[in-house]
């Protein structure tokens, strides 16, 4: 670490301009990491591995939807403005030249290492030729039964142009002989999503439905020869473009964009079967207007998110041992055969929530249901980013404004990929006299707000829970996150103004205990690291501590090297895409760049600056990315309670320690640490806090 200045002295700022990492290859990057898990024999179980396999597939499809679609879209339009250093066809080419190399190694993990260790525990993924006979019979019934029905086959001749394919539809590409004339004919089969993608045949073994159909088509084409066929997967742009006039046609903007999308959306990728036929390619090729470098050629069963399907299999020992979250105890402090009074808790301290460790459903979810169900709650405002329509916190919206509250619901309908089922429920909600608002012009609403408004004898008082994560159960026992549920009457005042400027005219940019974006979350971090760059120069304690998702935005970062450059210790957590390159020389001497992935989906963003030994600490819904700073309704909260802080201090501590799993940014790119120098594992730190919430738990430790 580098010695404070003289007081007086400022070093100069070197900022080159090779100093951002690029945003998408960083992206690959991470994947790579997840699919590090699924090679990690050693710390995770057999079934996780293969969970491992599929989250990266379900990753890799988002990516080309989304972020190689966009980068399509600017090639397109001529876009000449380099980014990273790349010029954006050069780094096209060069994300599928490295997504290339991760789908082959991919592959090879479950050719050579996956499905040889499930078959080993009795667990076999089968070809056909690899079913008994009455496996072969019970698949010969299933397909008359159920899968025949549905499948609709679509031949291409000069009647019958070359159908649609839709995205992410596994398809069978198949060539027909017309045994009277001879002739020669392409039809294309799709899979049906009416079945698993693998069927199980009980006792631990599956089969592909593909395999299935595939055994099946000289019944589809009655009469015909078949003489070859040949699985492919189509990759389609699924980002929703919306023009916003105004709040009020949003809604009706975006459900007519959602009709256009079923068609026109232009492919990014193709995936088919190493053994395809030229003959066959080059008719795909042609027909979808798909470039023969976004072909990829893929040795084993195409689409393994399927292997989502494998977590049916009943083996303890192969999965992670069995976790159910508990009760935080300030909660359950005064929980007897009753669930607990929310409201009494908090009067009496803010809780700090750490989910999946702390129940969400005796928290958050129990604190929208109190306060639905109980007489003196006036009032109830909520955000709602990506949930379920069968969540227990619709119901409780919707039992709250039967009752005669005042129910405020700020639905963000644009949320990617859940616009038709946020749609669904924002509707539902709606229909039983809740007041919805979708949003504003121009901004995505993300902040994880909740308000209650209760009369008590000394007045109206008013409850908040600002999080990290969405309000969606399911969600919340693979995600990590952290809230504060509180009744502290600042910072309730300013989520009230919040939702205020969120449902009204309001024009409010100013808060006591929240940085609010798009207005001052940018502005109030460089002031905080500022801040600790002054403190440095003044011989005061310094230092500074985030953890978020992903990091790309410039002005955050450049502030954070010249913190560097200026000797304050930098620690960064980041999950996904990082855009800071740590470790060079002059530049970011001083930063530290770690990776955490797991059981669980690390997802809360935490703040800490030491400010001279008074930190400044905060949680909330930003990442640092363009989007969230600049087009998103982002909160921040500060965290004033000693025993909050000093508990967020020790998770970054315990995140840093030299013996805890985890991955470093280095100049050389990402570098694993989970084996300690005596070659025995280091700790997990997920696992550790689940150890460690049980034992507060059990001993009732207040922290």
């Amino acid at each position: 670490m580098s010695d404070p200045a003289p007081p007086g002295t400022e070093p100069a700022v070197w900022l080159p301009e090779d100093r951002f990492a690029e945003r998408e290859l960083s992206w690959l990057s991470f994947n790579e990491r997840v699919l590090a898990l699924a090679k990690d024999a050693a710390r995770i179980p057999l079934l996780e591995r293969a969970k491992f396999l599929a989250i990266f597939s379900s990753n890799l499809d988002e990516f080309f939807m989304v972020r190689v679609a966009g980068l399509k879209r600017r090639i397109a339009a001529g876009v000449a403005t380099p980014r990273g250093g790349f010029l954006p066809r050069d780094l096209h080419e060069a994300i599928l030249r490295r997504t290339r190399e991760l789908v082959a190694d991919q592959a090879e993990v479950f050719t050579t290492e996956v499905r040889p260790a499930l078959a080993a525990e009795g667990i076999h993924i089968l070809t056909w030729a690899e079913l008994t006979g009455a496996e072969k019979d019970r698949m010969r019934s299933l397909y008359a039964e159920r899968i025949f029905p549905v499948l609709t086959p679509l031949a291409v001749d000069p009647s019958h142009p070359f159908p649609y394919i839709s995205g992410l539809s596994i398809n069978l590409a198949v060539f027909l002989r017309n045994p009277s004339t001879g002739t020669r004919q392409f039809a294309r089969v799709k899979v049906p999503n009416l079945l698993s993608r693998f069927i199980t045949l009980g006792n631990g073994r599956f089969v592909p439905l593909e395999e299935v159909i595939a055994q099946h088509l000289d019944h589809l084409f009655a009469g015909m020869q078949v003489l070859s066929h040949h699985v492919f997967r189509v990759t389609r742009n699924e980002d929703l473009e919306v023009e916003e006039d105004d709040a009020e046609n949003l809604l009706f903007a975006l459900e007519k964009e959602l009709l256009r999308q079923k068609v026109g959306r232009p492919p990014v990728r193709l995936e088919v079967e190493t053994d395809i036929d030229e003959q066959t390619l080059d008719l795909l090729l042609a027909e979808l207007d798909i470039e023969e470098r976004e072909v990829f050629r893929i040795d084993g069963p195409l689409d393994l998110t399927g292997l989502f399907s494998l977590a049916s299999v009943d083996r303890e020992d192969l999965s992670y041992p069995a976790f159910l979250p508990i009760t935080h105890t300030h909660l359950a402090e005064v929980e007897t055969a009753q669930p607990a009074d929310l409201f009494t808790s908090l009067r009496r301290r803010d809780v700090l929530l750490q989910h999946p460790y702390d129940s969400f459903a005796t928290s958050v979810q129990r604190f929208i249901e109190q306060a639905a169900a109980d007489p003196h709650v006036l009032a109830i405002k909520q955000t709602l980013y990506r949930t379920s329509g069968d969540s227990p916190i619709i119901d409780a919206l919707i039992e709250a404004a039967q009752a005669g509250k005042q129910v405020l619901a700020v639905v963000e309908i644009k949320a990617r990929f859940d616009e038709r089922n946020n749609i669904a429920w924002a509707r539902k909600l709606e229909q039983y006299g809740v007041h919805v608002v979708y949003g504003m012009v121009g901004l995505k609403t993300h902040c994880k707000l909740s308000l209650v408004v209760r009369d008590e004898p000394e007045g109206l008082r008013r409850y908040a829970h600002i999080g990290t994560g969405n309000y969606n159960p399911k969600t919340a026992r693979m995600y990590e996150d952290m809230g504060l549920l509180t009744s502290n009457p600042v910072t309730t005042e300013d989520v009230a103004r919040v939702f205020n400027h969120l449902s009204g005219m309001a024009a409010e940019t100013r808060y006591r205990r929240l940085l609010v974006a798009p207005h001052s979350i940018r502005k109030g971090l460089v002031d905080l690291i500022e801040g600790e760059i002054a403190h440095h120069r003044a011989g005061r304690e310094a230092r500074i501590r985030i953890k978020v998702n992903s990091i790309v935005d410039e002005v955050v970062t450049d502030a954070l090297y010249k913190a560097s450059q200026a000797g304050v210790p930098v620690d960064l957590w980041v999950r996904g895409i990082c855009g800071v390159r740590p470790g060079v020389p002059r530049l970011s001497e001083n930063i530290r760049v770690r990776s955490i992935l797991g059981r669980f989906l690390e997802h809360s963003r935490l703040f800490w600056f030491s400010n001279g030994g008074s930190p400044v600490v905060g949680l909330g819904s930003s990442d640092l990315m363009h989007r969230n700073l600049d087009r998103r309704v982002e909160v921040l909260v500060s965290i004033t309670n000693r025993k909050h802080i000093a508990q967020i201090g020790e998770l970054f501590d315990l995140a840093f320690a030299e013996d805890t799993v985890g991955w470093w940014l280095t100049a050389d790119g990402w570098v694993e640490q989970s084996i300690g120098p005596d070659g025995r594992p280091l700790r997990d730190l997920q696992e550790h806090l689940i150890q460690v919430t049980g034992i507060r738990r059990r001993t009732k430790d207040p922290t």
